[in-house]
């Protein structure tokens, strides 16, 4: 048993600091990306065990059909199995569910064997939903001979490290197997089932939208709309469909890492609705429906516009806003950060398709880990957690940064999936084709009047006419129709880009090959953008610095997926962690994914989550996580109150006592739900005679 912090009853209660973090408050292409001033200058790859099996778990993500949040929460499930099995060696670290402890003639040894273990059995739980089950399972056998370990070494004999990593495995395993991700439910063709209509899953609002044809047929154009593509793939080439069924639909009632809310119908964290189709933000739906067509008539590199992409001129952007200018000094270098200028087109297109999830990617989370093991490469990196304190080896570094960006990332996940699910949010692709199809709705006096239609812009959103068609300006377009200049869609001609020129608004398409177009779920709220900005923040946290290694990351993209391009290589460049992120999410408007309202409210999400995981972690790193402090709050003249928070995976008992030579006793409530964190309250009276409290916490797996 933990004993707890103490509080005592006061005519002038205070409230201490609680021991929760209230609100405070862009992922995954083919290549990984080389986060370095200078790439040839990398330090040799950590050889730690926890990057060999984490290396494993990306390797089986980019031959899996994508599924983000069921992915967020494996590799968090992998990162938990490897941290409590280095933590079940050291004395003050708490494991995050199993918390054992044990010692060995050679910890590094034994710590490497137990970590293997653990990693290896969950993998081969989870590999089981893959739809490359056979072959993945394979190579997560012939990982764990590779190092030395027999792959029927089944002991849970704790005295040995093999014991350790498959009483881990145990433990890690229970935790989630009931979390609401209907794991249980699913099989390789159909993992992660929703609930059955009649146990309150999903019921699509609107038929599906046949992206062939023009124009779009929809009950409630602010809810989404699922699709029926033709050759339906993933991004990963495995046929679907071709109706799209919702992907993730139950993570509304799936267990977080540090969230908690008081209604389960709710989302773990609320950002307010999405702008709404003739409602009183119908102005702030219109500008969002804009700016996504103004993006997609920028996907051209013929243009003639050049910008400059480089830190100088890019980011440093405020949380929630594309407001930044820059930053004029390399922090690291003391100089002023070279131009990077290029064609504005090229630039949109390498971006879009480098944070999307293209073909044989890790999906975003994956994506950063990509980052954060390029990152732990570097040679200026300076391992010391939180940059502070002693340098630590590359195994406590590793399973440290994997256990809190994991967890991160499995945070964003249950958070952005759980607001999806609330607000049903809808997708460019049906809302611009809807109001587009509508008619204009700038001028009565012009044809094709609506007042709810597209406002007519010169150069971007114009009216076709006989006269325009004879011009050539509209050429093969219909007059009385509303016409967008925007990306064509994809074709089979690959010589040359595809540009952009004025097409129908209700043909307008994504940014995406003509298979896959946009992704099997609602649009509010970016996760990509909400991923991203969470792991910028624990990213920022753990490394001491939100700067990349010696102030920029940079990544070069000579070839494009969807079309002919770019027309010159271009070399994406960050500052930080953060303007990183933030370019994930600009880049999921420029491809027609998301307009801004998701992506800025995704921002704001991911910076409540990596905010809250960061300051977790830590307590379960130094053994504080077992202390729980309590407040006492005046509720008025003749009350108070004393509070606590829980946190999952222990039991609590409030107690107290009138003076410290006597015992305590136990008051209520008693608090033994350790799947849930709550907050705890209990109200007492001035008249009462002083009393001093404590709350003691007991693992409860």
């Amino acid at each position: 048993m933990f004993m707890k912090s103490l509080l005592r009853n006061s005519a002038i209660p205070r409230l201490n600091p609680p021991s929760t973090f209230t609100a405070v408050a862009r992922c995954g292409l083919l290549l990984a990306a080389v986060l370095s001033a200078a790439i040839d200058s990398h330090a040799a790859a950590s050889n730690s065990i926890a990057r060999v099996w984490n290396e494993r778990a990306l390797a089986s993500i980019r031959v899996d059909t994508p599924h983000p949040p069921a992915q967020a929460r494996n590799l968090f499930s992998f990162s938990v199995c490897m941290y409590d099995a280095w933590a079940a060696y050291d004395p003050a670290a708490v494991g995050y569910v199993y918390r054992g402890k044990h010692t060995a003639p050679d910890i590094a040894a034994a710590r490497r064997e137990a970590i293997s273990y653990a990693a290896y059995r969950m993998m081969r739980e989870r590999h089981v939903f893959s739809k490359t089950a056979a072959a993945t399972l394979a190579a997560d056998d012939a990982q764990l001979v590779a190092l030395g370990y027999p792959v029927n070494n089944t002991t849970r004999n704790t005295s040995t490290p093999a014991g350790v990593g498959n009483s881990v495995y145990d433990a890690v395993s229970a935790w989630f197997i009931n979390d609401g991700a209907r794991q249980v439910n699913g099989t390789p063709s159909a993992p992660y089932p929703d609930y059955p209509v009649s146990q309150g899953g999903y019921r699509y609002s609107n038929d599906p939208l046949p992206t062939q044809f023009p124009g779009v047929v929809v009950s409630d154009v602010n809810r989404w709309q699922r699709l029926q593509i033709v050759n339906a793939v993933d991004q990963n080439g495995f046929p679907e469909g071709p109706i799209q069924n919702y992907l993730g639909a139950q993570w509304l009632q799936v267990r977080p890492f540090a969230l908690f809310r008081s209604d389960s119908t709710k989302p773990w964290i609320d950002p307010g609705p999405p702008p709404l189709f003739n409602t009183a933000s119908h102005a702030e739906f219109i500008s969002n429906v804009v700016e996504v067509i103004r993006c997609s008539s920028q996907l051209t590199p013929d243009d003639g516009v050049t910008i400059d992409i480089s830190p100088a001129s890019q980011g440093n952007n405020t949380l929630g806003a594309n407001d930044g200018t820059g930053r004029p000094l390399n922090p690291f270098t003391g100089q002023p950060y070279e131009p990077n200028v290029v064609k504005r087109g090229d630039f949109a297109r390498a971006l879009t398709e480098f944070w999307a999830d293209g073909p044989t990617s890790e999906t975003p989370p994956g994506h950063w880990n990509v980052v954060a093991n390029d990152i732990a490469d570097h040679p200026l990196t300076v391992k010391k957690i939180g940059g502070v304190g002693p340098v630590v080896d590359d195994l406590e570094w590793d399973v440290k940064v994997y256990f809190t960006l994991n967890a991160s990332a499995h945070e964003a996940a249950c958070a952005a999936w759980g607001i999806k699910r609330y607000y049903d949010g809808w997708r460019p692709i049906s809302a611009i084709r809807y109001v587009g199809q509508l008619g204009q709705s700038t001028s009565p006096e012009l044809p094709s009047y609506h007042t709810n239609g597209l406002p007519l812009i010169t150069n971007l959103i114009e009216l076709v006419t006989a006269s325009s068609v004879a011009s050539g300006r509209h050429a093969g377009l219909s007059p009385g129709k509303i016409a967008l200049l925007s990306w064509p869609g994809e074709t089979s001609q690959r010589v040359a880009p595809n540009g952009v020129h004025f097409i129908h608004a209700d043909t307008w398409t994504t940014y995406q090959r003509s298979n896959f177009v946009s992704p099997a779920f609602p649009g509010y709220v970016s996760g990509h953008s909400t991923f991203s900005r969470s792991i910028a923040e624990v990213l920022t946290a753990i490394t001491g610095s939100e700067y990349f290694p010696g102030g920029m990351g940079t990544y070069t993209i000579t070839n494009l997926l969807n079309e002919k391009g770019p027309s010159q290589p271009v070399t994406l460049q960050w500052a930080t962690y953060f303007d990183a992120a933030d370019q994930v999410g600009i880049s999921r408007i420029w491809g027609g994914i998301h307009p801004p309202a998701d992506d800025f409210a995704g921002r704001h999400v991911g910076a409540e989550c990596g905010r809250g995981v960061w300051a977790l972690v830590q307590r379960y790193w130094d053994g504080s996580v077992t202390n729980t402090p309590l407040a006492i709050a005046k509720l008025n003249p003749s009350q108070y109150e004393v509070r606590y928070r829980t946190l999952r995976g222990f039991a609590y008992q409030l107690q107290s006592t009138p003076g410290f030579g006597q015992p305590f006793a136990n008051e209520l409530p008693v608090v033994n739900q350790p799947f849930d964190a709550l907050r705890i309250s209990r109200t007492n009276t001035f008249a009462d005679p002083t009393r001093f409290f404590r709350v003691s916490t007991t693992p409860a797996p």
